[in-house]
């Protein structure tokens, strides 16, 4: 009796702790009923509900497993796929639900999530269905919500065109999921409205309640703001996409994923630049928990850009290595192989990144024709153009196609091989020919000579005659006249091409050309010359014709010498004074130069060898110096200058104060000289 009394206590006091939310407190309880009975079933429950509640979900599954003989699959499924779910184990938990032999509304709703999880996604569709229709509770919203992240996903992810399920955007969740399903269609404008009107009544829904701060708001708006970004990288707004996420990273939010996703975006942005930023921002990627929270191709894109920073950075390893377990996981995936061949270009090993490629298509024939591209593109980078046409050619799928022909043709005409340019327009016109032939047979797929098959047929022929190949072109251009009788400019081709071949054949077919009655044009003269264009023309064409007018009327007149305009005279021109005879002729020509004088100072310096003087000692001698008139006239006195050529007159001299002038400019740039050492 003590023993059930003390049980009863316990059971009251897990019952209040429940109802309180101190799943703690309940642990401890639950704990003591099993010291007196370990096989209670319901304290087993309890006691994993409790560390499920505490999030302990490994212990949880632990005290599951342990008591398999008690707790069985019909007691506790709901319980035990959940650990499992929450523990990413999401096969288990899938399994877990199956095998459950009662399917409650609890199970579907993760059976729900598990399916997604699993990107099963009609699966998931259909169960969502099932539960919206078949219960009616206070979590209608969430259901509908998770409804239309199913729908946003398979046209994210599977590029199916989404459904109109008539679900009302009353809350930003479904707002959310809405914009994500339009850029999953591509329809970018509509879906940034969505966001913007998902942001509006995010901030309604939070600034309603008191305890909820705009860093709250903030970090609630991170992932709709990260998606606004997106769309302005696709958009081309790179800057401005780049600014947003730079703003969502400095707010830290703790959702692993969000910031996975936009560092790859950043990454994406900065290509093979700013590799030092990149590097840094792949850092975020590679956070614990991320790959639970992306789904398969965004992290499959995250590891494609890894491979590509590292060959960016000149990791060769790293990026081989990268790209070989992409490979090995994703074995028909084109990046890793053409990461490889970029990585092995870069090291100038052409010839293997060739090979590699062969290889490739050889073993996907269906990825053959994007690997030959490729190819290609290697093979005109190495100068082989000709090698490089071979490889074209042998895409089998494309060699009808007008681009496939016009590059041919040109990379051809560029190695000066025209018939083998002519043989590809041959052959692609056969290849239209052929399939308009089977047509007849069955139903129409092909119109008779369509648009395509005429253009190649006018090309040829174009080309043909542009290369002197009349009498080929001539064949073409009949074509072209039989299928449209009334074309003049292929007549008129046509006539050209057999001038030089049959001239008798250009003059029957020269009868077909509209007389010139029928092709002259109503215009209406007055019209178009009053029209904005022959303004100009009209002005410029009128002085034009004046000056016509004007030698129309002097055509039986001598024409008259045009009289040489008088030249103009210097300002200090005086008639009375003779001018110089020899002012015609250059300075130093004329007869009374006596060359250039130089000052005093020049005619000091020393041209000998270190120590001589070129000065004579007459001017040395101090008793000559004294008695000799100086050679320049002195500021105080007034004597007069003599009229020998060896004085400088004083407007030649310069002013006494300038070499001193100049030793102090040096001076100065000796002491800033200094204070720079």
């Amino acid at each position: 009796m003590a023993v059930a009394a003390g049980a009863a206590g316990l059971w009251s006091e897990v019952n209040r702790c429940g109802q309180n939310g101190d799943f703690v407190r309940a642990l401890k309880s639950v704990n003591k009923i099993l010291q007196i009975n370990k096989d209670d079933v319901t304290a087993l429950q309890c006691k994993v509900v409790c560390l499920i509640q505490n999030g302990n979900f490994k212990e949880a599954l632990g005290v599951i497993n342990t008591h398999t003989k008690v707790l069985t699959s019909d007691v506790i499924a709901f319980e035990k796929a959940y650990c499992e779910y929450r523990l990413n184990r999401i096969e288990s938990a899938l399994k877990t639900i199956q095998s459950a032999s009662q399917q409650t509304d609890k199970l579907k709703e993760l059976y729900g999530q598990v399916l997604y999880r699993l990107e099963r996604y009609d699966d998931c569709l259909a169960a969502y269905r099932d539960l919206i229709r078949n219960s009616q509770d206070e979590y209608e919203e969430e259901r509908k919500t998770n409804l239309s992240a199913v729908v946003a996903a398979q046209s994210t992810w599977e590029k199916v065109v989404p459904e109109d399920l008539g679900l009302r955007e009353a809350t930003y969740e479904l707002c959310y999921n809405t914009a994500c399903a339009l850029i999953g269609q591509g329809k970018l404008n509509e879906a940034m409205k969505k966001l913007q009107k998902a942001e509006e009544l995010c901030r309604q829904s939070l600034s309603e309640d008191s305890d909820v701060t705009e860093e709250d708001i903030e970090a609630e708006l991170a992932i709709i703001h990260g998606q606004m970004a997106y769309i302005m990288q696709l958009q081309g707004h790179t800057e401005d996409a780049l600014q947003l996420y730079n703003q969502i990273i400095k707010l830290k939010p703790t959702d692993v994923g969000l910031l996975a996703v936009i560092a790859n975006n950043i990454i994406t942005i900065n290509k093979d630049q700013n590799v030092f930023d990149s590097k840094k921002k792949v850092k975020l990627t590679n956070a614990e928990g991320v790959e639970h929270k992306l789904s398969k191709k965004q992290l499959q894109a995250i590891e494609f850009n890894k491979a590509l920073l590292a060959m960016y950075t000149n990791q060769a390893d790293q990026c081989r290595k990268l790209s070989a377990s992409l490979q090995s996981q994703s074995p028909e995936h084109l990046l890793p192989v053409l990461i490889q061949a970029a990585q092995l270009c870069r090291e100038k090993q052409h010839a293997k990144a060739v090979g590699l490629l062969q290889d490739f298509a050889e073993q996907h024939p269906a990825s053959a024709a994007e690997i030959k591209l490729t190819m290609a593109q290697l093979k005109i980078a190495q100068g082989s153009v000709t090698k490089a046409c071979m490889i074209l050619r042998s895409i089998e799928e494309l060699q009808h196609k007008p681009g496939m022909v016009s590059a041919l043709v040109t990379m051809y005409s560029h190695e000066e091989d025209i018939d083998s340019a002519i043989e590809v327009f041959t052959q692609a016109i056969q290849w239209y020919q052929q399939h308009q032939a089977r047509t007849n047979h069955g139903c129409c797929v092909f119109q008779p000579k369509s648009a395509v098959h005429l253009s190649l047929i006018r090309e040829a022929a174009n080309f043909k005659l542009k290369h002197g190949r009349k009498k080929e072109a001539i064949s073409d251009l009949e074509e072209l006249w039989k299928q449209n009788p009334k074309d003049v400019h292929t007549l008129a081709q046509l006539i050209s091409a057999y001038s030089l071949v049959d001239p008798e054949k250009a003059k029957v077919l020269s009868k077909h050309l509209p007389s010139s009655d029928t092709m002259s044009l109503k215009v209406d003269v007055d019209v178009l010359e009053n029209s904005h264009g022959a303004t100009y023309v009209r002005k410029k064409a009128g002085k034009l014709t004046g000056d016509n007018q004007q030698k129309e009327q002097g055509q039986g007149e001598v024409k008259k010498k045009k009289k040489k305009k008088k030249g103009k005279l210097p300002k200090n021109y005086d008639p009375k004074v003779t001018p110089d005879p020899e002012r015609w002729l250059p300075m130093r020509e004329r007869s009374y130069y006596r060359g250039r004088k130089k000052g005093k100072k020049k005619d000091q310096v020393g041209k000998g060898t270190q120590g001589s003087t070129t000065t004579g000692s007459s001017e040395l001698d101090a008793s000559r110096t004294a008695s000799s008139p100086p050679t320049s006239p002195r500021p105080s006195s007034g004597a007069a200058v003599s009229a020998t050529s060896n004085v400088i007159p004083p407007r030649h001299q310069k002013p006494a104060g300038a070499p001193a002038t100049k030793k102090k400019q040096q001076q100065k740039k000796k002491k800033g000289a200094k204070g720079g050492w």
